[in-house]
């Protein structure tokens, strides 16, 4: 997988990212766990400390949090989001429902080892955040509750 500039959240003034939009991301959330009659427990906005938004949900008596990036369209799954840890899983179901809005990453993808390759296109405050929190995961770098 390439990494993107600003896919940590971190970017220099003059190469800004683009931004996700958290109220569709909501809007689709709240359509697609009603039509699986889940519930939706809370929503998280992307903050200061992390780059993505968070949507903890229970369905078919499962609980578990749908997360998008906050710069791209990257969609994962995850059964525990804390700082430092995210437990990505597969939720086939949803992710059939959520591929036409978002790249829905599977576990085997976010836990890919972090491999930096020169076609990576971050940008060197991701790399000294990089440095810094010595991820060891591709999820850990687009999922990240890095200050």
């Amino acid at each position: 997988m390439i990494l993107l500039n600003g896919i940590t959240g971190f970017y220099e003034k003059q190469n800004v990212p683009p931004n996700t939009d958290g109220m569709q991301f909501k809007k689709l959330c709240f359509s697609i766990i009603n039509q699986n009659k889940g519930t939706i427990l809370n929503f998280r906005e992307s903050q200061v400390a992390t780059n993505f938004f968070a949507m903890e949900v229970k369905v078919s008596n499962k609980y578990f949090y749908i997360l998008l990036n906050a710069h791209y369209p990257f969609l994962a799954f995850a059964s525990a989001v804390n700082f430092g840890e995210i437990n990505f899983l597969d939720v086939p179901q949803l992710k059939e429902e959520f591929s036409p809005f978002y790249i829905v990453l599977s576990t085997s993808e976010l836990n890919e080892p972090l491999i930096l390759k020169s076609e990576n296109k971050l940008n060197s405050a991701e790399l000294k955040q990089i440095a810094y929190w010595k991820p060891n995961r591709i999820g850990e770098v687009l999922f990240n509750h890095w200050d």
